[in-house]
């Protein structure tokens, strides 16, 4: 057995014990995730990224594994933005939190097919047209100026979202949740409810954000194994993260713009490639590392130093005895 069927054989039991374990347990209708589990849940999925970050180390050397490293905390720093627009999708559709917790899970694994899907074509497309690469760079580095520029107040209108006017143009639908099914019968015609609808959102919005992400990792690695194995980690985690992020993403004010950099990073590191300057992946995770920890830990104190700001003073009433104006005099001569 090749050292790279070894690889994926040990990727698919992390992948099956996990989803078996963890997901499914937390899927159930009407199941409630408190912060206490979401934070569980999270060191549960970091951790076994990590233990699968070992493995790399051990079979492939420490090149694959900091390449996976950095491939992964990218991935799941730019999944932050993905939770921002899920918590939109969720308030707008008025989901029931009982119903979160399965809702996340089908979204989740459609983007993970949807991801498969991109990433290998991407593979593809990359090994035959190798100048396909600078391509992918300039989009990071545009995406990247953007994103440090735009609002993070700029919100998703879902109404006007294309897949959402799709689905009311050519599916049956009904505003109800169907009591936490996908599909219901109204006056006996098949219909589908809302949950429905917010599972389809969820995985085509994560498939809008694959759009950078995806080129970025190819910006990494050119690793098959890491590439697929980093994106799939970073989505399965999304779920516990949006239980222990939705109450408090807006606290992160200046992640976007750290997030930014390191694409625009990325972005030139593949453009001077054309140049024959290959930037040692050592550097990437280094830039990572202080970008993402910058903005979070910039966040935190901006947002402190406002809170500490003293509240602006009220003067004090005036107690003294009002002034009395004379009545005007009216007397032409003065008198």
């Amino acid at each position: 057995m090749s050292p790279t069927t070894i690889t994926y054989l040990t990727f698919g039991i992390f992948l099956l014990l996990a989803i078996i374990f963890d997901l499914g347990r937390l899927s159930r209708k009407g199941t409630a995730i408190s912060i206490r589990q979401a934070l569980l849940q999270t060191v549960f999925w970091v951790t076994l990224a990590m233990v699968f970050c070992g493995f790399l180390w051990y079979e492939d050397g420490h090149k694959t594994a900091v390449e996976y490293f950095s491939a992964y905390l990218m991935e799941w720093s730019l999944s932050i933005d993905n939770i921002f627009v899920f918590i939109i999708i969720f308030s707008f559709f008025r989901v029931k939190p009982g119903y979160y917790a399965r809702v996340l899970l089908i979204g989740i694994l459609m983007a993970i097919v949807l991801r498969v899907i991109f990433i290998t074509a991407g593979i593809a497309l990359v090994t035959r047209f190798h100048w396909l690469l600078y391509v992918f760079g300039a989009i990071l580095v545009y995406t990247g100026v953007t994103m440090f520029t735009s609002r993070q107040e700029e919100e998703l209108d879902v109404e006007e979202n294309k897949v959402y006017r799709f689905m009311k143009r050519v599916l049956p639908l009904t505003n109800g949740d169907g009591g936490g099914r996908m599909q219901v019968m109204v006056n006996g015609k098949r219909r589908f409810t809302s949950l429905f609808v917010v599972v389809v959102l969820l995985a085509t919005t994560d498939i809008v954000f694959a759009i950078d992400s995806i080129p970025a990792v190819f910006g990494i690695t050119h690793d098959t194994i890491v590439i697929y194995t980093s994106n799939i980690f970073a989505v399965l985690g999304l779920r516990s993260l949006f239980f222990l992020l939705r109450g408090a993403v807006d606290k992160f004010a200046y992640l976007q713009q750290g997030i930014a950099v390191v694409l625009v990073f990325v972005g030139l590191k593949m453009l001077v490639e054309y140049f024959d300057v290959e930037v040692p992946v050592f550097v990437c995770l280094l830039v990572i590392l202080v970008c993402i920890s910058g903005g979070i830990g910039y966040s935190i104190f901006d947002r402190r130093r406002k809170n500490k700001k003293p509240p602006t003073p009220i003067p004090p009433p005036n107690n003294d005895p009002p002034t009395l104006t004379p009545p005007p005099n009216n007397d032409p001569h003065g008198i």
